[in-house]
């Protein structure tokens, strides 16, 4: 199935298919994102994923060199398939003390693909822009994204129901329809996209780009226990709850594992988001240090496997998703 991408910035051209692995929290590191970026699709890690000691250098310096090292050498071996760009996932709340250090340091790395979260700032954008980067911001309402777009993002990712980690509760049919009436710039589209046929679903609705993060929790470049990718393996969309008391703000995690912490699934209490926290001395009570984070989608996620295999999957499944589609249209 023919598709152009020549709309889009150039950073988000050319992938193997229109996708972008979400930035997991813990999870995502250079191992993942680097497979990731060899399947064809923009792999993506969290800048505060990168801890050091105090008093070592700056560990996010020392990811950005391995991510483009290794990349540059996969692209130097296989000219005819290059892998695909990276991206990283800036925190810009208040609390996140590291921000304007972990900004310099992506500069000076000119990270191609910027993902911010918690609050659109018109200099983390400058700052991108700086090094030729571009910023997808993540929303979940309309009202966020005009805000974001107001601010100098250069696209937008729509966090929808479904999605893992962070989610809004808007159904994606209404949250990009409602952009799309007055955005023209890329989306990509958060809310279980876990398939080939959501992803084709998501573009047909208006969204240039899936966004997925759950399936890869379970590959075996993820930085998560094994009784975590485990439980991705063996759960479903019924096996998810929406709380906002872990961290402040709404967002679904697995049932088994809020239930594993001692807790009712079904009988959580609120937080508000005064609660926040991304700075350096954020404590999370010790009962919630195994309160894992899921999207609905995993459904689809089978088995344990490397992370090119997922890609695989819903690239078969995208382009026959496609191909069927068009024979009815034909």
């Amino acid at each position: 199935m023919a598709r152009s991408d020549s709309h889009l910035p150039k950073a988000l051209q050319g992938l193997r298919i229109p996708l972008i692995a979400s930035p997991l929290f813990i999870i995502s590191v250079p191992k993942l994102v680097i497979a990731q970026c060899k399947a064809g699709i923009v792999g993506s890690f969290p800048a505060l994923n990168a801890r050091e000691a105090e008093g070592e250098p700056p560990l996010l310096d020392a990811w950005l060199t391995e991510i483009k090292e290794e990349l540059d050498r996969h692209n130097q071996a296989n000219p005819d398939t290059p892998a695909a760009p990276f991206a990283i996932n800036q925190i810009v709340h208040r609390s996140n003390s590291r921000l304007e250090r972990d900004l310099e340091i992506a500069v000076k790395h000119e990270v191609p693909i910027w993902i911010t979260s918690l609050g659109a700032r018109v200099e983390v954008n400058e700052a991108a822009h700086s090094c030729g980067g571009i910023v997808l911001h993540d929303i979940i309402n309309n009202k966020f994204a005009k805000k974001a777009v107001e601010k100098g993002a250069d696209g937008l990712v729509a966090v929808a129901a479904g999605a893992g980690g962070h989610a809004g509760q808007q159904s994606p049919f209404a949250l990009v329809n409602e952009i799309r009436e007055w955005y023209e710039g890329p989306i990509a589209l958060s809310g279980s996209i876990a398939t080939g046929q959501s992803l084709l679903a998501a573009r047909a609705m208006g969204a240039d780009l899936g966004y997925a993060g759950s399936p890869f929790i379970a590959t075996e470049e993820a930085n998560a226990d094994q009784a975590y990718k485990d439980m991705i393996v063996d759960s479903g969309a019924d096996d998810i709850v929406y709380s906002s008391l872990f961290t402040g703000v709404w967002g679904n995690y697995l049932k088994g594992s809020v239930k594993n912490a001692g807790m009712d699934p079904d009988n959580l209490p609120t937080a508000d988001a005064s609660s926040m926290n991304f700075g350096a001395d954020r404590e999370k009570p010790k009962a919630w240090k195994t309160i894992w984070g899921s999207g609905q989608g995993i459904g689809a996620v089978k088995s344990v496997g490397p992370a090119g295999a997922i890609v695989d999957r819903m690239a078969d499944e995208y382009f026959a998703a496609g191909k069927k589609l068009a024979a009815e249209f034909s």
